[in-house]
């Protein structure tokens, strides 16, 4: 073989060019255009030989295939890091399934022998005597968990005392026996998921229990963990009273903390708490607490205006240490007292599920999102924005929303008179720690003076409505539910100048565009800006032109999450969207407060069409698809806040409850279309439909039975429109312009874009399909005006909401109305189906 050397010795050496030995010269130049460019063009290489004389002897085509082989190594490189991370994973799941598995066989072992003294002592009791004493000793040792103490004395060292027996409680929750978990529902452990979380079954109060791994120190766990505000949404506050170290190098703190309530319909809890904090002999750090509510000689609270104070019972975080991070368990156990709110909502208090959702595994979520910040070293996104800043601001959408939802005296709130009817209630706050920040001089130069900040907030009853459904559709249909005519909203909340004060006529919004910001870990939280276009009118007839943006929350946008609250927070920013910038949150909260009996699948329908009046008399037409039974139950809670000046707290007033009123009546029309509609029979309601709407479906049926020749419908079908609503096929209607957007779909068309038929006018047909299908229309729409149908391969298109649709085959179609002019094209999906 023949082999070629560079003149000094350093250049690269090819042998026959089947391959090249680069001198490290020559590898780190490539290297530093690797990380400036990964997949250079050819023109790049090209370049880079030019700019680079150390490469001048080596082929474009021999640099080609090193970048093909460093971009293999670098992807081997990141499987073989991932498919560590999975095994470390998998190490430890395995290593909690196992713990989990010897529980579960003591609890076996403690119920059988539970079960043998039970037939024993039943054995030898009269019938007709009633020990009660037995019955506290079978109860499968539940209530030995919370035995009513007398008092206990508060001095340092009784507190240890305290601390010490809540300790092992908290232990005996967290690994032994001394609480029946179940699994917790639609929760399967692996690799991917949060962890183990499990619901208590049979104990006193609500109580939940996770296990995970998170890539944290321990002791970095115990720091995010113990300030409970940064991470649980639903804590206004924790003030610590006291400090006590101990012997043993521990400490004992005693808390005050404030929870807020979750609608308007509760009131807020507080506890006072005994925290303790130690390390086990196996160095495994325990943080556990529970309430202080009977001692003596010691720190108390009196009870607080507008706050129950509720009980926690041993609960607390055992973290040890392990290859990659810490192993976690987690338990929160508490009693809510339920009897203080009113009957319909005590499911929420009495849900063990809920607690989880809310509080066990979102504590988990927070570890879990810090250690994927600290993975990624911070990076900022495309807004600029560092994933701890984005964090942030969540959590300050998250808490002026349950500020202003809340409404407490010690910020400044207070209530307004209403109207006479109290289905909207109006508070306002002048305080200036409210206020602050909030009177910025706007991008036209109009100065923006607010004083005083108006809540409109009320809350309702929702029947057999999934939240997550709900909450998909107020966040992707805006127009459904704002009111365009008149946007109070954005009139006091984006202050406009002079012209912005009530009064004046403020134009419409349109055009929204949604802008993702940040999607939380695992998908379970979504923040993004939505930057809606418009003009608004002055009362002199000038138009201001202008853009609105507002910064956006989702959380609870999976159907399948049992017990998930559903929120959508929003507030309006300026253009500059600064990180500090003072916020207004308005939004939606939405509850479940009874588990669906059978479940809300994925392709249920966003479907307003299922309420639409197509007769004359209102009759509706239901769905038959995906129809859920039973009468699960939720509460909604709507809280909008507005800018205003003092001298016009009044008017605002006015035009707040008449806007969430215009909400609350079209969040009822909303729901009522989502809901199952069926009458007692099963049977569909029989649809009279409007002229138009039976012309078209006449048009439709006929044209497509003239081009194929074949009939589209059933042959001696007496209503063509119901026909053609409940066929099994996605069909849709496109307009004969240069840019198509929907007309018309069937029931089946509107579930498969997951929208309605007032919002089906917003899609264009370019949005729905891919490249693929794109192209293939393009080639066949020339076919089909003239021949009048074309047949149109399979593929995958998106819903409106931008989740893929495979398809079997899909045909297209001329509709010629009575005259026989082209009236618009027709679209048959055919086996559609979501990926």
């Amino acid at each position: 073989m023949m082999a070629m050397a560079c003149k000094d010795g350093k250049g690269a050496i090819m042998d026959n060019g089947k391959y090249v030995r680069y001198t490290p010269e020559q590898v780190e130049a490539l290297e530093r255009l690797y990380h400036e460019c990964p997949k250079p063009s050819s023109l790049r290489r090209q370049q880079l030989i030019r700019e680079c004389p150390i490469l001048s002897n080596i082929e474009p085509k021999q640099i080609k295939v090193w970048f093909q082989n460093r971009r293999c190594r670098e992807k081997q490189r990141k499987e073989a890091s991932r498919l560590q991370t999975v095994n470390r994973k998998l190490s430890a799941m395995n290593k909690l399934l196992m713990e989990e598995n010897d529980r579960l066989q003591k609890q076996v072992s403690h119920l059988v022998y539970e079960n043998g003294y039970f037939r024993q002592h039943t054995q030898n009791t009269a019938l007709s005597t009633k020990d009660t004493s037995c019955e506290s000793a079978v109860t499968n040792g539940q209530h030995r968990l919370t035995p009513q103490h007398p008092p206990r004395d508060a001095s340092p060292a009784g507190l240890l005392s305290i601390a010490e027996e809540t300790l092992a409680e908290f232990l005996s929750k967290a690994t032994g026996t001394a609480i029946e978990w179940v699994q917790m529902p639609g929760m399967k452990p692996g690799p991917d998921s949060i962890g183990i979380v499990a619901i208590s079954h049979g104990c006193t109060g609500v109580a939940a229990r996770a296990c995970g791994l998170v890539a944290l120190e321990p002791t970095r766990v115990v720091e995010i963990l113990k300030d409970r505000p940064s991470w649980f949404r639903d804590c206004r506050a924790v003030d610590i009273l006291n400090v006590l170290p101990t012997a043993n190098g521990g400490t004992i703190e005693i808390l005050y903390m404030q929870l807020f309530a979750p609608t308007t319909l509760a009131t807020a809890r507080d506890f006072l708490l005994l925290r303790y904090t130690s390390v086990t002999e196996d160095g495994s750090l325990v943080v556990c607490e529970r309430s202080l509510n009977n001692t003596q000689n010691g720190p108390s609270i009196p009870s607080v205006p507008n706050f129950v104070r509720a009980e926690m019972l041993s609960s607390g975080y055992l973290i040890r240490p392990c290859e990659g991070g810490s192993i976690i368990h987690i338990v929160d156990h508490m009693n809510l007292e339920a009897w203080s709110v009113p009957e319909v909502l005590r499911p929420l208090y009495e849900s063990s599920t809920m607690l989880a959702q809310k509080t066990t595994m979102m504590a988990l979520r927070q570890l879990r999102q810090i250690a994927l910040e600290l993975s990624q070293s911070g990076a900022p996104n495309s807004w600029g924005r560092r994933p701890a800043a984005l964090r942030a601001l969540s959590q300050r959408l998250s808490r002026g929303f349950n500020e202003a939802l809340n409404g407490f005296n010690d910020e400044g709130w207070s209530l307004m008179a209403n109207d006479g009817v109290d289905d909207v209630t109006i508070l306002v706050n002048s305080s200036p720690e409210k206020l602050m920040g909030l009177n910025l001089p706007i991008a036209n130069g109009y100065p923006s003076v607010s004083n005083a900040v108006l809540c409109a907030k009320a809350s309702m009853l929702l029947q057999n409505v999934p939240p997550a459904l709900l909450l998909r559709f107020l966040r992707e249909h805006r127009s459904e539910w704002a009111d365009n005519n008149m946007d109070a909203y954005s009139a006091a909340a984006v202050k406009l100048g002079p012209c912005s004060l009530p009064g004046a006529r403020i134009g419409s919004f349109g055009g929204q565009v949604i802008l993702p910001l940040a999607h939380m870990v695992e998908h379970e939280e979504l923040l993004e800006v939505i930057k809606m276009e418009g003009v608004g009118h002055c009362p002199e007839e000038s138009l201001i032109p202008r853009d609105m943006f507002l910064l956006q929350l989702c959380n609870g946008m999976d159907e399948n999450a049992v017990g998930m609250c559903a929120e959508l927070i929003f507030a309006p920013i300026d253009a500059s969207f600064a990180d500090d910038a003072p916020l207004l949150p308005s939004g939606f909260r939405i509850i479940p407060l009874d588990p669906t009996k059978d479940g809300s699948t994925p392709n249920r329908t966003l479907d307003l069409a299922s309420a639409l009046e197509i007769g004359g008399n209102g009759t509706k037409l239901s769905s038959t698809h995906n129809v859920t039974s039973g009468t699960a139950r939720s509460v909604m809670t709507i809280a909008f806040e507005f800018a205003c000046e003092s001298h016009m707290q009044e008017t605002v007033a006015t035009i707040a409850r008449q806007y969430v009123r215009s909400i609350i009546s079209s969040v009822q029309r909303v729901a009522s279309a989502l809901s199952p509609n069926m009458n007692p029979h099963g049977a569909l309601h029989v649809p009279l439909g409007t002229p138009e709407a039976h012309i078209l479906a006449r048009w439709i049926s006929r044209s497509y039975s003239c081009y194929l020749g074949v009939e589209l419908l059933k042959s001696g079908s007496e209503n063509v429109l119901k026909s053609l609503w409940s066929h099994s096929d996605a069909i849709m209607c496109c307009s004969l312009k240069a840019l198509p957007v929907f007309t018309f779909a069937n029931q089946a068309g509107l579930d498969m874009l997951e929208t309605t038929l007032v919002a089906l006018q917003d899609i264009s047909l370019e949005k729905v399909l891919d490249e693929h299908g794109r192209k293939g229309l393009f080639a066949e729409f020339a076919q089909i005006m003239q021949q009048g149908f074309a047949c149109l391969q399979g593929g995958v298109c998106s819903s409106s909401m931008g989740r893929p649709v495979s398809y079997e085959r899909a045909v297209a179609w001329k509709v010629l109305n009575d005259e026989e002019n082209p009236h618009c094209i027709c679209f048959m999906f055919i086996n559609w189906s979501f990926v």
